[in-house]
């Protein structure tokens, strides 16, 4: 009963008029953002989130995270209709989705991309319900070694699945922490990092960091590059609804891809990609029928897009829970969050109810309308598509130079956001990742504060990271996690010089 009550506390606070329409504006531009090949969610919420700083916090978590989830509804349109994924983790649903539309079957495969996704929403929210209040409740013992060594184990882990080097994914995130420090020292007050600007005394703000990581560099890399015309392959989008086959083919994949998508996504580096291609390996491994996949088989539209969104709901948990994000869209949520001067952890539940239950009852609303919009305004979403990318660009930037300054008024707000930009693009342009160097921002002062006052608590003593079980059993696997990074490329080194000399 006393689930069913908050779910009420919840409901009622995002059925007044400001939270539907934030919960609307999210989800809709979330969907459109999927639809846009090469944006993404997070470039996306990296250039609206000066636009939540006016708003409550509850509205501004209702908006960034209808954003993310709608973002996974929206990239099947175009890896269906177009080959070319909107986003990250629709990449697998292009194998199967766009051969379905070659074969005049576009309309079943939008509509089971469609139908999956909002199931496995709904029973990610219903486990995100479930699950967070006995975790938070349980981690209220935890204290600052045990934040320490789980953001260290957090960090580790998204290095360790990083798809390209590992040495310049740990690199990134030491540059991410030095950004991070940047400023007045929290303790003693004396500047760091500062070099005698006196901008940089309040540090270096989030808005204009992630704008210009992901939203500037993403127009740079563009324009460099000669954009072929987008071909919408020419077919008429008719059977929305799949047939009985096509549920009887699809229910399997759709609950496997739920229950995958929601546990990986709990899990640090995991999220809406590797459960898209988890769950598209899984499928094709137990398929009576595996030589269909790739030819236009529903199981490999229905298991993934399941997945992508599943895996939206169960990244909610450690943020809200533990106050440690996950993946790069989580880090932004807890920074957007922080700014509005509320902290997500364990004590969140308790002392901020309305922005848990407000979040949990948004993503039913979100979900809701999700499948309102998506399948009868998928004539549209291909209209969307023909936008040529000359006038989206000059929009993009934009957008950002407003935001950036809109923030604090400044210019030197733009020069910042300007100069990351810059340096996304290197980065992108030299497969340097930037997940890694977000979220090493973003924990890095927490980071710091834990480490303090861990040390604090031990007079001095590192021994305090291993003594106690938690803390040490965090310790331990992170430790273990970087020297299984370190060595291969050690080995590899060691292997060549022979060769080099011969």
């Amino acid at each position: 009963m006393e689930v069913l009550d908050n779910l009420y506390l919840g409901f009622s606070h995002i059925f007044i008029l400001e939270n539907l329409i934030y919960c609307f504006l999210g989800v809709f531009i979330g969907t459109l953002i999927g639809v846009l090949p090469g944006i993404g969610p997070v470039g996306a919420m990296s250039i609206l989130l000066p636009a939540t700083f006016k708003t409550s916090p509850i509205g501004s978590i209702i908006m960034l995270g209808g954003i993310y989830y709608g973002a996974m509804y929206g990239g099947s349109t175009t890896s269906i209709l177009v080959n070319i994924p909107g986003e990250a983790a629709s990449v697998v649903t292009c194998l199967d989705g766009y051969q379905m539309a070659r074969h005049g079957r576009a309309g079943p495969a939008l509509g089971i991309a469609a139908f999956g996704s909002f199931i496995a929403g709904t029973l990610s929210i219903v486990g995100l319900m479930l699950i967070a209040p006995p975790l938070a409740s349980i981690a209220l013992r935890f204290g600052p070694p045990e934040y320490f060594s789980l953001m260290c184990l957090g960090l580790t882990i998204l290095i360790y699945l990083a798809s390209g080097s590992i040495i310049r994914a740990l690199m990134m995130a030491v540059f991410g922490v030095i950004i991070g420090c940047v400023g007045q020292d929290a303790e003693t007050g004396s500047p760091r990092f500062v070099f005698g600007i006196y901008d940089l005394m309040d540090g270096i703000g989030l808005a204009p960091f992630v704008m210009g990581l992901f939203g500037i560099s993403e127009v740079f890399l563009n324009i460099e590059q000669v954009l072929k015309e987008r071909n919408i392959f020419e077919t008429k989008l008719k059977r929305l609804f799949p047939n009985l086959q096509d549920w009887k083919d699809s229910a399997m994949p759709i609950m496997r891809g739920s229950i995958l998508g929601f546990l990986l996504g709990i899990l640090p580096g995991g999220g809406a990609v590797i459960s898209s291609f988890a769950s598209y390996g899984i499928e094709k491994k137990i398929s009576k029928h595996p030589e269909k996949f790739g030819k236009g088989a529903i199981e490999g539209v229905a298991g993934p897009e399941s997945a992508n969104n599943s895996a939206t709901g169960g990244a909610f948990i450690p943020l809200l829970t533990l106050g440690i994000p996950p993946n790069v869209v989580m880090a932004l949520l807890l920074g957007a969050l922080m700014m509005h001067g509320v902290t997500p952890g364990p004590r969140l539940i308790q002392e901020n109810p309305v922005i848990f239950w407000g979040v949990v009852a948004s993503m039913y609303v979100g979900n809701g309308m999700l499948l309102l919009l998506n399948l009868p305004l998928i004539g549209l979403w291909v209209q969307v598509l023909k936008v040529p990318y000359k006038i989206l660009f000059p929009l993009i930037i934009l957008f950002c130079v407003i935001g950036a300054y809109s923030i604090n008024n400044s210019t030197f707000d733009i020069a910042i956001m300007l100069i990351f930009g810059v340096l996304g693009y290197l980065m992108r342009k030299y497969n340097f990742e930037g997940a890694p160097m977000v979220l090493a921002f973003v924990l890095g002062p927490m980071l710091e504060n834990a480490l303090r006052l861990s040390l604090l608590m031990s007079d001095g003593s590192f021994l305090i990271f291993f003594n106690r079980p938690i803390a040490a059993g965090g310790m331990i696997v992170t430790i273990l996690m970087l020297i299984s990074c370190i060595v291969p490329v050690i080995r590899k080194k060691r292997e060549a010089i022979p060769l080099e000399e011969a």
